[in-house]
């Protein structure tokens, strides 16, 4: 069983990756992505897409690894399009069960302090460990309880 990576992802948005960033970079070499090419894939996620304050970074992220993960790669004939799309589904519904959205400018709230649902950096841990447990399940050790004041 390998050792949960949460702490790693929010270790690299730490670092100065975007929340994206910092998801996709933390399980691209488990999906056959190096981590140069997932950093700059996602890159323009940041800050709910490109600085719109749309959808959260981390939660594109996620939903990048889930294509990664799950889909045939077949070019001629695609047919895991509807099963990668009810992986992301779930695991976005997940993230907003903890979260109540995954508007990053919802999550942020006005200022990225006093009105937030939750922190960047909560929002990266979160991603991360839906990660594991929904592309992962049983591979991971358990990540510590959530934390709603995680920075």
């Amino acid at each position: 069983m390998m050792k949960s990576r949460v702490q790693e992802a929010k270790n690299k948005h730490k670092q100065g990756y975007n929340c994206a960033q910092a998801v996709a970079c933390t399980y691209c070499d488990l999906l056959g992505m190096d981590e140069k090419t997932a950093f700059r894939a996602v890159e323009a996620y940041g800050l709910g897409i490109a600085k719109r304050y749309e959808t959260c970074g981390s939660v594109c992220a996620m939903m990048m690894l889930a294509g990664l993960k799950n889909s045939d790669a077949n070019l001629q004939a695609p047919a895991s399009k509807f099963s990668t799309f009810e992986l992301g589904n779930k695991m976005i519904q997940k993230f907003e069960d903890w979260n109540t959205s995954s508007c990053c400018a919802l999550l942020r709230g006005t200022d990225g302090k006093t009105d937030r649902l939750r922190s960047c950096r909560g929002c990266v841990a979160d991603c991360a460990r839906i990660v594991e447990d929904f592309l992962f399940p049983g591979q991971f050790e358990p990540y510590e309880e959530r934390h709603p004041e995680e920075e």
